[in-house]
């Protein structure tokens, strides 16, 4: 009875309902990428790869081979920007910078020495000779003279007392000594000062070109009537007592010698150890100005 009724329209159709049905199973929908092309993977697989070549290669050199390789490739992938290299010199200070900051024409008791900078500039002055200056008198008929100590060296040479003071002038006959009040502003504000110069006529020409100067007083030392006393003591003995003869004189002292002996054995560990002191800021201080004086 069954085969009967059975229609070839309705075979065809779980045929191909069949067939759809194993397509379904067989093959997977495609669906459009999401992410980037394949050419973008490619060069990120490789740009890391290239990474980790390169870190390798770092982390293999010393620090000295690395460096110079870094600022040769600097150099070679971005050329002209060496300036970003530079170091700004602009807040640089060496130790002249700091002595003509702090520097101070007379150091007087109320004069603060509170930091490091004011005590290495109060030491330097302390090594000036401030007995005589030296001037300088390129613009004496503005009347503007300039003036300052002498150094060790200009001590040493005589220059402000044997020869003349004036910064270009080496005259060493007719020299004559002047007061000058020296007016001058200094950190903001007005001081004076009683200095002297040695200077030839031309130069005291032109010292005194404005405002006349008053000549430094010689001042001599009066022997006082004590010193007078023994100096006339002193002379009649060596009038009257007999010269010494070779037998007479003393014989030398060879303390010294026996002083210079070195301990030898066992004596040298029972002296007592020689500490070092560590040396004080003002100490170190005194060192470098007396070798920035030679």
């Amino acid at each position: 009875m069954s085969n009967e009724y059975e229609s070839a329209f309705e075979g065809d159709s779980e045929v191909e309902a069949r067939h759809r049905r194993r397509r379904d199973l067989a093959e997977k929908p495609r669906r459009p990428p999401a992410g980037r092309p394949e050419g973008a993977q490619f060069s990120e697989e490789r740009a890391k790869h290239e990474g980790r070549v390169r870190r390798l290669h770092y982390l293999a050199l010393n620090a000295y081979d690395r460096h110079k390789e870094l600022i040769n490739n600097y150099h070679l992938y971005h050329p002209g920007a060496t300036a970003a290299l530079q170091r700004d010199t602009s807040r640089d200070r060496n130790d002249y910078d700091v002595l003509r900051e702090q520097h101070r024409f007379v150091w007087t008791t109320e004069d603060a020495t509170d930091s490091w900078e004011r005590r290495l500039a109060k030491r330097y002055y302390d090594k000036l000779y401030r007995e005589y200056c030296i001037c300088d008198l390129t613009y004496y008929k503005l009347n503007r003279v300039a003036m300052r100590w002498r150094t060790e060296k200009e001590v040493v040479a005589g220059k402000g007392q044997f020869t003349c003071g004036s910064k270009h002038c080496s005259a060493k006959e007719s020299l004559t000594s002047w007061e000058v009040n020296f007016s001058y502003a200094e950190h903001g504000e007005q001081k004076n000062c009683l200095v002297k110069l040695r200077l030839c006529p031309e130069c005291s020409r032109k010292l005194n070109h404005s405002k006349q100067r008053r000549k430094a007083k010689v001042y001599t030392k009066k022997k006082s009537k004590k010193d007078k006393k023994s100096h006339k003591v002193a002379s009649d003995k060596q009038d009257d007592g007999p010269e010494a003869g070779p037998s007479d004189r003393a014989p030398p002292s060879i303390s010294g010698a026996k002083d210079s002996v070195t301990p030898q054995g066992d004596d040298i560990w029972k002296q007592p150890a020689v500490v070092e002191e560590e040396k004080t800021r003002d100490e170190e201080f005194d060192e470098f100005l007396a070798d920035l004086f030679m």
